[in-house]
């Protein structure tokens, strides 16, 4: 990842991580159906939402502990 999009999800509000992190999981399940029934062609976008979840959360909890 780079160094500009870590930047802006540092920057980000928790109200924004939070949306984020929706949005991630929303892409994450839509992925997930379209694994079970055979229409994903890049298996890499689970992984990298689970990965982009994370990246959210981590920052959300560090966010929530310096306030």
């Amino acid at each position: 990842m780079g160094k500009k999009k870590l930047d802006a999800i540092k920057n980000m509000s928790i109200k924004e991580l939070n949306q984020g992190i929706a949005e991630a999981q929303k892409s994450l399940f839509e992925g997930k159906i379209k694994l079970a029934t055979g229409q994903l062609e890049n298996t890499s976008s689970l992984w990298k939402s689970r990965k982009e979840i994370a990246r959210f959360k981590t920052f959300l909890t560090q966010k929530s502990a310096t306030k």
